[in-house]
């Protein structure tokens, strides 16, 4: 027999977050609960398809004008325009004068990969080398996102299990310390898996030392909307970043706040300092996508951008966005109660209903199960 090609390949460990869901689905035990992906759920523990999200699917499908021809490689281009004023607001200025570069990305996971990328190929760090500081701790797959283009990840104080909130002093310490030219991961809304988030003065001053030291921010957008139930609001820190002129780009999905988990759909936006920078920066992105993915899937797109650019549809998108953050912050609210009031449990649970998001607070619930 011939040897084996393949026999010096390692077998890998399967990814522990997707292993939790496949043995959670195997699992018959009718009380179960899922602790795997972060996935909205309604009051029955199912998925929850957007009314808005229906109604966009009625409309397209029913399009005399729909075809399946091939996007442009930077995506569509009326999606990744509305996705830039969701972000980054409809009077953005850095829209305005042309200064903003967005691509359409597999989710917020290839816009974290192609945002990464593309600094491993052009950004000009230090005598330090490719470097990332991403927050302790964080969202497991940054890791290996930045690994994969040979960027190593360095970590920075973010959370503080004393006070159950943020690190914040030792975080700012890092950044001032950090050589100069230093890329720091920030999570826009919802940290993720904290459920911790600075406050805007907090934000104000994180901001003040990236710009003493001249780093480079890079935003992981993934939950505005879904965080508060306030568009406008969760996206605070990145608007306020770049009004001051902080070198930065965001990466954005909409798996969560449209329940697009499956469609895939995100997008990158680089904000440059002049209209000839963007237009450099987008011709090497998309030489990038072009060659990784060739161009991005439509449909998901296509559904997003119809319920960004019609007014009726963007309104019951906002009403939608509200019944899940308003769910689960009733939840943490409940939760919270019966803890304090019900159980009477010994400590001091306030971080359930100070934190926001879907993360952190799990470990309280299974407690109270417990």
């Amino acid at each position: 027999m011939s040897a084996d090609t393949w026999s010096s390949v390692p077998l890998a460990p399967p990814d522990s977050i997707f292993k939790l869901t496949a043995a959670y689905k195997a699992d018959p035990f009718p009380q179960k609960v899922n602790l795997g992906v972060g996935a909205y759920r309604d009051d029955d523990s199912k998925p929850w398809v957007l009314p808005v999200v229906k109604k966009a699917t009625e409309l397209l499908l029913n399009d005399p004008n729909l075809d399946h021809e091939y996007l442009p490689i930077t995506g569509l281009p009326e999606f990744t325009s509305a996705a830039a004023r969701l972000i980054l607001g409809a009077d953005s200025p850095a829209i305005a004068e042309g200064r903003v570069t967005s691509v359409q990305t597999i989710s917020g996971t290839g816009a974290n990969h192609l945002g990464a990328l593309f600094l491993s190929r052009f950004y000009e760090y230090g005598p330090a080398g490719k470097q990332v500081y991403l927050s302790d701790p964080t969202w497991i797959n940054h890791f290996a996102i930045f690994r994969n283009v040979q960027i190593e990840p360095l970590t920075y104080p973010y959370y503080d299990p004393k006070t159950i909130g943020l690190a914040y002093d030792a975080f700012l310490e890092t950044l001032s310390s950090a050589p100069s030219r230093s890329v720091f991961l920030l999570h826009a809304c919802a940290h993720n898996p904290t459920g911790v988030d600075p406050t805007k003065e907090q934000w104000g001053k994180i901001a003040d030392v990236i710009l003493e030291k001249g780093h480079y921010a890079f935003f992981d957008c993934a939950y505005q909307g879904f965080a508060s139930g306030d568009l406008e609001g969760d996206a605070w820190a990145v608007r306020e970043f770049v009004k001051r002129g902080v070198p930065l780009l965001v990466c954005q999905s909409f798996a969560k706040n449209a329940g697009l988990y499956g469609e895939r759909v995100g997008a990158l936006h680089v904000v440059a300092t002049t209209t000839e920078a963007a237009n450099r920066i987008k011709s090497q992105l998309s030489v990038l996508a072009r060659s990784e993915i060739s161009n991005p899937p439509a449909h998901g797109a296509r559904l997003v951008s119809l319920i960004l650019n019609d007014e009726k549809l963007f309104g019951e998108w906002k009403q939608d966005i509200q019944t899940m953050a308003g769910r689960i912050i009733a939840m943490r609210k409940e939760l919270h109660r019966l803890l304090t009031e019900e159980l009477k449990t010994p400590g001091n649970w306030d971080h359930i209903v100070n934190q926001i998001g879907m993360f952190r607070c799990v470990f309280s619930f299974l407690f109270v199960l417990v």
